[in-house]
């Protein structure tokens, strides 16, 4: 008997991405998930669920103040993506982020670390994979994307 499909949860992430005087993309935040949480000490972009009634854009606003103290300017939809998970089925709505104000808080605890090709954070959530490779297809970049 075939297993039924799951519904996937939308959830907004937020690549932040720094940007050169001439506008070219450079270093990315990444997170280490909470402990408590599920993956806990796997690296991905920062960001949570949509609640009802809330567009991309404002549950990527509220969940990263609320998880790493930042307010975000303009998110520009990216890409998406379903990944099936053990505990859930989840679809990333990706949005590149280039303006934040405020101080970097980690208020669940989490580790961050601003990287670039190949990643040094490890280990990386499955469905932070398939990002690290549009990184490096859009970069130009030949090799691994990540360690380990």
């Amino acid at each position: 008997m075939a297993e039924p499909e799951r519904t996937p949860v939308d959830v907004a992430v937020g690549v932040l991405v720094e940007r050169d005087a001439a506008g070219r993309e450079g270093r990315f935040l990444l997170t280490s998930r909470p402990v408590g949480k599920v993956y806990a000490g796997y690296w991905e972009f920062p960001g949570g669920k949509i609640e009802a009634g809330e567009t991309v854009h404002e549950a990527l606003a509220r969940e990263l103040h609320e998880e790493i103290g930042i307010t975000i300017g303009a998110s520009h939809p990216w890409r998406e993506l379903v990944m099936d998970y053990p505990h859930a089925r989840v679809r990333l709505h990706f949005c590149k982020v280039y303006e934040w104000a405020g101080a970097f808080e980690m208020r669940e605890g989490q580790s961050m670390a601003w990287e670039s090709l190949p990643v040094a954070s490890r280990p990386v959530l499955p469905g932070t994979v398939p990002v690290l490779e549009w990184f490096a297809e859009e970069r130009g970049h030949a090799g691994p994307t990540h360690a380990g």
